[in-house]
């Protein structure tokens, strides 16, 4: 539980996050079209950290239970329920319970033994997929494919150069970018993990942490070698700051530059759920005009709120991927509930490639 929101995450996780015993809920309060889910994976993930402090654009008010993105067991379904039985392995929608979600369900996130969701919150799990890469699945691919396809109208035979692409969400877009026949050139400031990412997808990696680790080093005359000298189509940047800096120097005229997220200076907002954002980033507009960029904003959640229709099409073709075998999460450390404050410790600070999962009902020791 979050009793209330922190400063920051990392103050939220030491003053404002309990364990608390979770008895099985209570059926006669429930709605008739209401199920319980055995909460088997959860996924740790960058949202679930800034939440905490409220400085995510969604907030859940305290006291809730984290964990946006989750999969388990039906283990009671109302009357009325007529999507799931018992027993039935599913994914929880998002965006339809949980601490992203509007309404009702908004407190009951997968950091828990057991969680409550509508019916209509239910998607099978695919049998081809793990209860750990179930909870790694819809976060991080629908936003990829928001970015790359909706907004970025990405098309096979472009060259995309995806940042933070060891993230959950940035190996989300690696694999998606290759599925629509683009070629990926992947940043992130750690060789062994881009080793991951190549293994993963990726065309081509490149490190761009500074010397000693700090910073970043200038890295457009990788990029232009590796294009041709013509710089890229597609930028998909979620990481900003003095990386989004760097990178307009490395696309083409009338390059797509995808704003996705700002994972290097997460605390453009104010802490403790209060509004506003007095540390916001900038871009030069004299590189956008003379290089003739279509800079887009890709709020994939905000979007969907907005026009509901949109998400069919993504959801079609992500699944449609995962039963061909097409696409397959890759799911990093796993974290027994007992350890779960390392675990966000572990997703703040990029520690693994791909998913961090949290199981409630693991043992006490750390599962893999």
């Amino acid at each position: 539980m979050i009793s209330r929101f922190g400063e920051d995450p990392r103050d939220a996780i030491a003053q404002h996050l309990a364990i608390e015993p979770q008895p099985f809920p209570d059926v006669g309060a429930l709605a008739r079209a209401d199920v319980v889910i055995a909460v088997e994976s959860a996924a740790v993930g960058w949202v679930d950290l800034l939440m905490t402090s409220g400085q995510y654009q969604h907030m859940a008010q305290p006291p809730y239970t984290p964990g946006l993105e989750f999969s388990g067991r039906v283990v009671w379904a109302g009357p009325e329920v007529t999507r799931a039985r018992v027993g039935d392995r599913v994914i929880a929608d998002g965006f339809l319970t949980g601490p992203r979600s509007k309404g009702a369900y908004q407190r009951e996130g997968g950091f828990a033994t057991y969680a409550v969701a509508p019916e209509q919150a239910l998607i099978p799990l695919p049998a081809t997929l793990s209860f750990d890469q179930g909870a790694c699945l819809l976060g991080n691919y629908e936003t990829a494919y928001h970015c790359l396809v909706a907004r970025g109208r990405l098309q096979a035979g472009e060259t995309v150069l995806i940042h933070g692409a060891s993230g959950s969400t940035g190996l989300a877009a690696v694999h998606i970018a290759k599925q629509l026949g683009a070629t990926v050139i992947a940043t992130g400031r750690t060789p062994s993990k881009l080793e991951i990412v190549k293994a993963e997808g990726a065309d081509h990696v490149l490190a761009i942490a500074g010397e000693d680790g700090e910073g970043i080093r200038r890295f457009r005359d990788d990029v232009k070698a590796l294009t041709g000298g013509l710089g890229v189509d597609v930028v998909y940047d979620g990481v900003g700051g003095e990386v989004s800096l760097e990178t307009l120097r490395c696309v083409r005229f009338g390059a797509r530059f995808l704003i996705v997220g700002w994972a290097s200076t997460p605390f453009v907002a104010r802490g403790r759920g209060r509004r506003g954002a007095p540390r916001a980033n900038v871009l030069p507009t004299n590189l956008i005009m003379m290089k003739g960029l279509d800079v887009l904003g890709c709020p994939t959640v905000i979007s969907t709120h907005r026009d509901p229709s949109i998400r069919a099409a993504r959801l079609s073709a992500i699944l449609g991927w995962v039963e061909a075998g097409q696409l397959r999460p890759r799911v990093g450390p796993v974290y027994p509930f007992a350890r779960v404050v390392e675990a966000m410790h572990a997703k703040w600070e990029s520690r693994h490639v791909g998913g961090c999962v949290l199981r409630p009902n693991a043992s006490p020791e750390r599962v893999e």
